[in-house]
């Protein structure tokens, strides 16, 4: 399916927040929303139900654990237990549950860094304290730093939100990694929280495995937390999965406030059923216009900003870009705004890692991708 973004026309008739923070002149690539239409199977389920005025509380007993455990069996061989499947309202809230249901006040969590910024809010909202141990880069690319993660489980920290595939950087972590981190947290009895909410953004070169599915070990210490919001642009509708492989780690889940579930969208319940049942197609079609925007930023940068660092994500739709060669200080997505007019992630608020670096968002047509790099090679 040939899936394109609308036009900017149309676009600015949106009226969230990636349309609604900065004045028309501005080329918006920060946040990560999609400039594509949503998808059709998505929209008639939504119209069907405001015809219907089904507007009310979710249902209980409804359809959504059996749609994504379909989709997580067609998609990566993952046999999901609908039964160890619950809904809330975002990644974010299932997230500071689970932690919060982990720990107790003022023990550590491990992260990442760069890591997505919430990440820094998330941790401390649950009570925890954060440990940092940096991702690692070099020649092979990224990697977990395995030795770090072990010096932090044996220094007490008893939980680790992993992102998996990684946001900034588009990686989806490897099966060996993955590996390790579960026999680490088998034998320092670490909880693994994995937000996988790109996973299904994953791309046709990339390989991303579902932490739960590695190992024993791995299915009994790690908790998975997604959605079908970032892969269908659904982050409005509000509707988040909790997924478990353990009786250990179900009843984490089931040791939440019953509130936690309520708290799930009845539209974003239906969208997310239409998204993990018959959205696969436009999926597609969206993961192929992605890929190219990463090959044809690779060659605007080479062209016109060759002193820009840049690898191509294996997963989701943003780009991590490192401007330091521009001398445009810590925090370059400022300079991209007040003198290109084009609105970037700031890469400090990934983390101290993220000095000098911004991110991007590919979700976009090429038309746009290519003004906005016009536009900052003209101030470079």
């Amino acid at each position: 399916m040939d899936v394109t973004a609308d036009p900017l026309l149309l676009l600015r008739d949106r009226t969230s927040l990636k349309w609604r923070s900065y004045p028309n002149d501005v080329l918006p690539m920060f946040v990560a929303e999609m400039d594509y239409p949503l998808a059709p199977p998505i929209g008639d389920a939504l119209i069907a139900a405001v015809r219907r005025s089904d507007t009310g509380y979710v249902a209980p007993e409804n359809p959504l654990a059996d749609a994504f455990a379909g989709f997580a069996l067609r998609r990566w061989g993952w046999r999901v237990d609908p039964d160890h499947v619950t809904s809330t309202t975002d990644v974010s809230v299932a997230i500071v549950e689970t932690i919060r249901h982990t720990i107790t006040p003022g023990e550590r969590v491990v992260i990442n860094p760069p890591i997505y910024p919430p990440f820094f809010d998330l941790v401390p909202e649950a009570g925890g304290e954060i440990v940092e141990v940096p991702l690692l880069s070099g020649v092979g690319g990224w990697a977990l730093d395995l030795d770090g993660i072990e010096r932090a489980f044996a220094a007490g920290a008893r939980a680790y939100l992993l992102c998996n595939p990684q946001n900034p950087v588009g990686h989806p972590h490897s099966v060996e990694d993955l590996t390790a981190v579960a026999e680490l947290a088998a034998r320092y009895d670490v909880t693994v929280i994995s937000d996988e909410v790109h996973a299904p953004l994953t791309h046709t070169d990339g390989s991303f495995t579902p932490f739960l599915t590695v190992s024993p070990e791995a299915a009994e210490h790690g908790i998975c937390v997604t959605s079908a919001s970032k892969a269908w642009n659904l982050a409005g509708l509000k509707c988040a999965l909790i997924v478990t492989a353990s009786e250990r780690t179900r009843h984490v889940v089931t040791g939440m406030p019953e509130e936690v579930q309520w708290r799930t969208s009845q539209f974003g319940l239906i969208a997310s059923v239409a998204a993990f049942t018959d959205g696969e197609e436009w999926l597609d079609g969206v993961i192929a216009a992605i890929q190219a925007n990463r090959a044809l930023l690779a060659e605007l940068l080479a062209l016109m900003l060759p002193g820009v660092i840049y690898a191509q994500p294996h997963a989701s739709y943003l780009a991590w870009l490192d401007l330091r060669a521009l001398g445009w200080g810590d925090d370059p997505a400022g300079i991209a705004l007040d003198r290109a007019q084009v609105a970037l992630h700031s890469g400090p608020m990934f983390g101290t890692q993220g000095n000098g670096f911004a991110r991007l968002n590919l979700a976009c047509s090429p038309e746009v991708l290519t003004e906005a790099i016009s536009r900052l090679a003209t101030i470079a």
